[in-house]
């Protein structure tokens, strides 16, 4: 029987579906000269070496082994496979109990709202999957990855091996793995920034969006906000604002109702915060109204009124100025919190009317005429500061205390409340 078999290997060995083996041995034969008929690999199909799969007609033998060795190999075969019966915890170095016990001290449980460490170990189209070393792994759709819209989470720098932090924004979906966000973390931070922003009275630049009839739908900080059309300087054109970026400064900053409301007037009227009343500056006349001239003075757009270009009377503004003219002028108030700013020529005339009769004599002695009015300005505010005094010490109050309450100067009370967008998009 050796001499038979000597060239066929028992690496695939069935009791049905074979033939006859390389040396021409029925399959029954072949089982039987290597011992396999009465053992539990009987019938069955054994892929070690020969590679054959049940339905092949013939086996192909890639080794010879004798028919005594082949009986050694399956008695130790016999033997491990029952021991795995037996005890299949032998040789390791724990029991179930002691794995439970393990297992019982990591917690599992999530909830909505908390903060993970995880890794990034797929991403696909749709999304990430993270590892946060829970028993199952979370999600990162894509929605969830960025405040921004992106195509794919490589856009946010998350690619297999990043770490990074994430929120749990829902515990469980159907294939029971925790949903995780990027996405709320950011819109945190956003809020964050802009309260910060708004206590330091800071000027930030925002991406006109769109118009709406009350205002302009600006990007600012990865958030929506509003700026009425109040706040924006009438020499501005609405319809060219889309897609410029604009300065603003912030007047309300609302996470609970996810409202921002910005102002362009304030941000502009900051930039002379160095420039005081009765200063000088060059501007350009930038559009001309029947009641008066806008003028850019360096960024910002001051309102020159009819009655403050001469003392002479003037009917029509265009008759003295066209758009483009460039001319000197002075300050002669600021509102700050509108962001508003008042300019005269008037006040720079040597005589009534030079500004009409000859405005090139008006533009030589500008500064010398804002010096004389700076100097009135100051004496009338030691007399108004004198007069306050007397006051106190006469009747125990000054001029201060009969000033009128505040009013709403933004007018933000009078906003119809629909124009406001949410700041945070769904």
């Amino acid at each position: 029987m050796t001499g038979m078999v000597s060239n066929c290997l028992p690496g695939i060995v069935s009791a049905s579906g074979i033939s006859t083996c390389a040396n021409g041995l029925s399959d029954t034969a072949c089982t039987s000269a290597l011992g396999f008929r009465n053992s539990r690999f009987s019938g069955t199909n054994l892929a070690v070496n020969g590679g054959i799969k049940r339905g092949f007609s013939r086996l192909q033998c890639v080794a010879s082994l004798s028919a005594p060795r082949a009986k050694d190999l399956l008695a130790e075969a016999e033997e491990r496979w029952q021991r795995a019966l037996d005890s299949p915890l032998e040789g390791v170095p724990f029991t179930y109990e002691e794995f439970a016990d393990a297992l019982s001290k990591y917690d599992f449980s999530f909830e909505i709202g908390d903060l993970v460490r995880g890794v990034v170990f797929k991403t696909d189209f749709n999304g990430a999957l993270i590892d946060i070393g829970a028993k199952a792994s979370a999600y990162l759709p894509l929605s969830e990855s960025c405040i921004h819209k992106v195509k794919n989470v490589e856009e946010v720098g998350l690619h297999p091996g990043t770490e990074e932090e994430f929120m749990i924004v829902q515990e469980d979906d159907d294939n029971g793995r925790v949903i995780v966000s990027l996405r709320k973390l950011q819109y945190d931070i956003s809020w964050e920034r802009c309260r910060q922003l708004q206590a330091d009275d800071c000027p930030v630049r925002g991406k006109v969006l769109s118009a709406n009839r009350g205002g302009l739908v600006v990007r600012v900080e990865g958030l929506r906000g509003f700026v009425p059309f109040s706040q924006i300087y009438s020499g501005m054109n609405q319809e060219d604002m889309v897609d410029k970026e604009l300065p603003l400064k912030f007047i309300e900053v609302d996470e609970e109702r996810t409202r921002l409301v910005l102002s362009n007037r304030k941000a502009l009227a900051a930039t002379q915060l160095g420039v005081g009343i009765g200063s000088v500056v060059v501007g350009t006349v930038q559009s001309v109204k029947p009641y008066g001239a806008f003028v850019d003075i360096g960024g910002t757009s001051g309102l020159l009124h009819i009655s403050q270009i001469s003392h002479d009377r003037i009917t029509t503004v265009e008759n003295v100025l066209q758009p483009g003219d460039k001319l000197k002028v002075m300050i002669l108030s600021q509102d700050r919190d509108r962001g508003r700013i008042s300019l005269s020529t008037k006040k720079l005339e040597p005589t009534p009317g030079d500004m009409l009769r000859n405005p090139a004599l008006v533009y030589e002695k500008a500064d010398e005429m804002a010096k004389t009015f700076r100097q009135r300005v100051a004496q009338a505010e030691a007399a108004a500061r004198a007069e306050e005094l007397r006051l106190q010490k006469e009747g125990g109050f000054g001029l201060r205390d009969l000033a009128a309450p505040a009013v709403d100067a933004l007018g933000l009370n009078e906003l119809d409340l629909d124009d406001i967008p949410p700041a945070e998009e769904d």
